[in-house]
């Protein structure tokens, strides 16, 4: 009797159980998600940003600082004298010597101080390739590597923002790299290879009147101040520029320090005169 129970019981049809319906997101819930993704990207993306400039920053440093060691042992093979070379503003933007005629004139003749490909920097050629008249710099046999004359934050520029003896930034076309189209992504102090700055015997002046040493003599810079800063707008403050010293180091400069750079007079404190006369 309970065995028949039991089978009666298996076999009664069972109650169907109405599914649960499945409750979504609604349009509120969606928009405050995507609201908040918004903000940790917001959040997240410029310090990604910033710590991949300070990888170029850090990369820029090591590099000028090779430069700065073979422009040492340089100095060191000729009686303490630094190279005479010029840069690549100096040979394709010639009027920002206008003013220095003597210099001017003086410019032609000079070797480069880093290998240069004058058909690729007037266009002639394009940027990666390599053409018959490729010239070698007067720091080639201290610097084996070229590729330490690149600046890894070096996006090229379309003027130069450290120079205004054009009635403004003079153009200089440095697309679609400084480095691709002139072989450095930096410029050059001419001015040291147009006095024949001498290390052991340098009698440079400071912003402050006082005498200094090859610490505080630039020699070397980044071709753009908005590689480590912001683009120039209306302002120049937010520029900032990388930049070796006579004595070998390094450091990124704010602009105002870049500038305080500049005043440090490499006649003695006499005041400025012509380096070529």
């Amino acid at each position: 009797m309970r065995f028949l129970e039991r089978s009666d019981a298996l076999l009664a049809p069972r109650r169907q159980t109405p599914l649960t319906a499945v409750r979504g997101f609604t349009l509120i819930e969606l928009l405050t998600v995507i609201a908040i993704i918004a903000v940790l990207a917001a959040l997240i993306f410029p310090v990604f940003a910033a710590a991949r400039g300070k990888a170029r920053a850090a990369s820029c440093l090591s590099n000028l600082r090779q430069v700065g060691t073979g422009m040492q042992m340089y100095a060191s093979d000729y009686d303490g004298m630094l190279p005479y070379a010029k840069d690549a503003s100096d040979a394709y933007v010639p009027q920002i010597w206008a003013g220095r005629p003597a210099c001017q004139a003086k410019l032609a003749a000079m070797p480069f101080l880093h290998p240069n490909d004058p058909d690729v920097s007037t266009g002639a050629a394009q940027p990666g390739t390599v053409s018959p008249n490729r010239t070698a710099g007067a720091m080639d046999a201290y610097t084996k590597n070229a590729e330490i004359w690149r600046c890894a934050a070096d996006t090229g520029f379309d003027r130069l923002d450290n120079n205004d003896n054009c009635g403004g930034p003079c153009p200089m076309n440095a697309r679609p790299s400084m480095f691709e189209r002139f072989g450095a992504s930096y410029l050059w102090r001419t001015e040291v290879a147009f006095r024949q700055l001498n290390l052991d015997s340098v009698q440079a002046v400071g912003p402050d009147r006082q005498q200094v040493g090859p610490a505080a003599i630039n020699v070397l810079f980044d071709g753009n101040g908005s590689w480590h800063g912001s683009p120039f707008t209306l302002t120049r403050k937010s520029l900032r520029y990388i930049t070796l010293f006579a004595d070998g180091h390094a450091k990124l400069l704010t602009y105002d320090q870049y500038n305080a750079a500049w005043t440090t007079s490499l006649t003695g404190g006499g005041g400025y005169t012509d380096p070529c006369q």
